[in-house]
């Protein structure tokens, strides 16, 4: 499995230890800035030499990108070493959220990475480790783990999701529904499916609800996650048949913590998508082939897919389903969600 490099390196990035990824065009041996201490910084570059490796959209605001580069976030931007960049330093380049307590440093200067394609692949990979993207660079050492770019590409490939168990689980929108896991044999993240109503010919309701666990869980009031995950059950309930699929994509693809770093940016005064971008990630990265390919393991083909998001049409389509109608979800707003409503109305397209 191609997959397994990628896993053996994510856990790599996320202990703090060194990996080295390569492509056509070269390597790049990388370590984490967030995961870095003193003890295995100095182990990774002994004459504080290592460069740092940054998202286009952080190079931007550190004044090292154009906007060309910028509106390309896999864009990576190499930020040359200086004395004084120590890791507290380096952190506060990785982190925008520590610009305002700790104003950075500078003037910055960038070099030519020597290795985009790897360096694009390391982006990548902090995105499914859930990390910063922001490494330092140095060319020399041992390495707990090599990947290549087509292994981390093949990490996130859907094609591998299979069926693992499903149970009959009653629920409060229905007392009949089944729930079905699925696993990859590649990465940990388990995605499920519930089944709710008698299975016939027509077109099923289905939802595509990404993980949110400060919504889904904790009732956060920031989003409309919570109320949008009851809504769509009781609306697949109401109908003749339908599947709700729970993504494992918290975040809008970045992962739990880095979403509560756009928290934070968002009380600094960024909506929800300036600090997606801030953080260096895409505005959405989610991968919806992941609900296509559990979709057709369930044998289904064409949907009624219920959602204000138009993307989410385009991307399931494009992934080979049907979407045979667009059913909205209508809830109100209340005064801590009213912004982040506005911004996926008036930034992202969303129909509410």
């Amino acid at each position: 499995m191609k997959g397994r490099a990628a896993a053996r390196a994510i856990d790599a990035l996320r202990r703090g230890w060194a990996v080295t990824v390569h492509a056509a065009d070269g390597g790049l041996r990388i370590m984490a800035v967030e995961g870095a201490d003193a003890v295995t910084l100095a182990d990774f570059d002994p004459l504080d030499e290592a460069d740092i490796l940054v998202a286009a959209a952080r190079g931007e605001t550190l004044k090292l990108a154009n906007q060309l580069a910028a509106a390309d976030p896999d864009m990576p931007v190499l930020i040359a070493r200086a004395p004084w960049i120590d890791g507290a330093v380096a952190m506060a380049i990785a982190d925008p959220v520590l610009d305002l307590a700790s104003p950075l440093k500078g003037p910055f200067a960038a070099k030519p990475i020597t290795a985009p394609l790897a360096a694009k692949a390391a982006l990548k990979l902090a995105r499914l480790a859930g990390i910063l993207p922001a490494y330092f660079v140095a060319q020399d050492g041992d390495s707990e783990a090599r990947v290549s770019a087509d292994e981390v590409d093949a990490y996130d490939d859907a094609t591998h999701l299979a069926i693992a168990t499903r149970a009959r689980l009653p629920v409060s929108a229905s007392e009949t529904a089944e729930i079905v896991a699925f696993r990859s044999p590649d990465e940990p993240r388990e995605h499920v499916a519930l089944i709710i109503g008698t299975r016939d010919a027509s077109p099923p309701v289905v939802r595509l609800h990404s993980e949110c666990l400060t919504g889904d869980v904790l009732g956060s009031l920031k989003c409309d996650c919570g109320p949008q995950l009851h809504q769509a059950l009781h609306q697949i309930a109401d109908s003749t048949w339908g599947v709700l699929l729970y993504l494992r994509q918290e975040g809008r693809g970045i992962g739990l913590i880095n979403k509560l770093r756009a928290y934070a940016l968002q009380d600094q005064g960024f909506d929800t998508v300036d600090a997606n971008v801030r953080l260096g990630f895409a505005i959405d990265a989610r991968d919806f082939s992941v609900a296509a390919r559990m979709l057709d393991l369930l044998g289904i083909g064409s949907v009624r897919l219920l959602t204000n998001n138009p993307n989410k049409v385009a991307g399931l389509e494009k992934a080979g389903i049907k979407v045979t109608e667009r059913l909205p979800i209508i809830l109100p707003s209340n005064p801590h969600n009213e912004q982040y409503l506005a911004t996926k109305r008036d930034r992202t397209g969303h129909q509410l």
